[in-house]
């Protein structure tokens, strides 16, 4: 894609309104733009980053043997009587009518609706069990929207919901979905803990959440020096204890001792138990041709907040520097004097053109500009790796590579092979 053609609406200081690092950057990278409190329109450079990393997370629930659906983000009011959560959301869910006064809601998620599918729908045991998933728009409500996309009102959400017949089926998809959002995580390079958690208003019988590690983490999260153990520290505070007070204690696994992180939940999996299925009458026939009750898992990660907590573990003083999984293009031609000199022109669009079909998301940066800004642009959206094409190209046919990460090398631009190597390894 050449740059110049690219809505890009860079910011060299961001808005006062921005708090966390994740928002300034994602606003001077031109990443997204407000259009109202908690809402924002998503441009093009955040957009690919959106989707990469919704195709991992789609591509693992498939692996996992979950199915696809796409739920609509109206829902009716009765749906959510029956559960008895018309009240209980609270002003979180907002509430809407249509023209003939009937009570709807904007979906902050879809547990009454999926239910309601499959009690009209799967009627043996022998069709379980089932784990259903979507990648949508949630809406709620926040009384104090902020952070940017970090908490905003509407956000993009991978909610799955699993059906089983017994609780040991329903432990198996519980592990299964702990398992896979870990692969997730993995595979954006992020760190993470997985912690046990309130199950809050979805309900449920137990819960954890994963949390990326970031000093501007909303939650608070004591963690084993030694082990995996981590919990959220409000299950662990007793009446009168503060949080500083838990650093150092012997950690409640029996494996090292407790220390304080920071973190932003991205991941919420919670087995539910029978609730939502007793109480819409979600009934199958079991192995004796009897009536049985439901047991439903739900597992959501917030696809548009992954975005921003990769921005909060992964930033430096020049900007955004994007794990290679997810960075919105893999590699950046900056050619200075593309306007001006044939030659330079020629090899960057070569250049550009066999990076390309080799199957590499290539940026050129054919502005006007000079190094300067255009490096510049380039560290602070996160490009993993630049590749200048200037006087060194005109004196001696070399070109210099420079890392997102600050190393540099200078190769001869037919050596194609050296030039990804240096990108592979940084």
């Amino acid at each position: 894609m050449l740059l110049s053609k690219i809505l890009l609406p860079t910011l060299k200081d961001a808005p006062q309104e921005a708090e966390v690092i994740s928002h300034k950057l994602m606003l001077r990278a031109g990443m997204i733009r407000k259009v109202a409190s908690g809402i924002y329109t998503w441009l093009p450079m955040g957009l690919k980053v959106l989707r990469k990393i919704e195709n991992i997370v789609r591509e693992e629930m498939d692996a996992s043997g979950a199915q696809e659906v796409f739920m609509p983000m109206v829902q009716p009011r009765e749906l959510w009587e029956e559960t008895k959560r018309w009240d209980k959301m609270g002003p979180e869910l907002l509430r809407i009518k249509d023209r003939h006064d009937r009570d709807f809601c904007l979906g902050p998620t879809h547990e009454e609706v999926i239910t309601d599918v499959i009690r009209s729908t799967v009627k043996s045991y022998k069709e379980l069990p089932l784990n259903i998933y979507q990648i949508q728009t949630k809406f709620r409500d926040e009384v104090r929207p902020r952070y940017g996309i970090m908490r905003g009102r509407e956000f993009l959400m991978k909610d799955s919901y699993s059906f089983n017949m017994d609780e040991e089926s329903l432990q198996e998809t519980y592990l299964t979905m702990r398992d896979t959002y870990k692969k997730v995580l993995e595979r954006m390079d992020l760190e993470y803990k997985i912690s046990a958690a309130d199950s809050g208003a979805i309900g449920g019988d137990s819960s954890e959440e994963f949390h990326i590690l970031a000093d501007n983490g909303e939650d608070t999260i004591a963690v084993s020096d030694t082990s995996e153990f981590a919990i959220n520290t409000e299950l662990l505070l007793k009446d009168g204890e503060d949080i500083k007070s838990l650093e150092g204690k012997p950690s409640p696994d029996g494996k090292g001792t407790i220390q304080i992180k920071k973190g932003i939940e991205v991941g919420h999996i919670f087995k539910l138990g029978e609730i939502y299925a007793d109480a819409m009458k979600a009934n199958v026939l079991n192995n004796e041709g009897k009536a049985s009750t439901l047991f439903m898992g739900c597992y959501g990660i917030g696809v548009s907040r992954l975005v921003a907590a990769a921005i909060e573990q992964n930033n430096d003083e020049k900007g955004i520097i994007w794990p290679h999984s997810i960075a919105p293009y893999d590699i950046n031609i900056i050619a200075i004097g593309y306007d001006k000199n044939k030659e330079i022109a020629s090899a960057s669009n070569q250049l550009y053109l066999q990076l390309k079909e080799m199957g590499y998301e290539v940026l050129l940066d054919d502005r006007k500009d000079g190094y300067g800004t255009k490096i510049k642009d380039s560290e602070l959206i996160g490009i993993p790796l630049n590749i200048i094409i200037g006087k060194q190209f005109i004196e001696n046919k070399e070109v210099e590579l420079k890392s997102r990460s600050g190393e540099s090398s200078i190769n001869s631009i037919a050596d194609i092979e050296t030039i990804l190597e240096f990108f592979k390894d940084k």
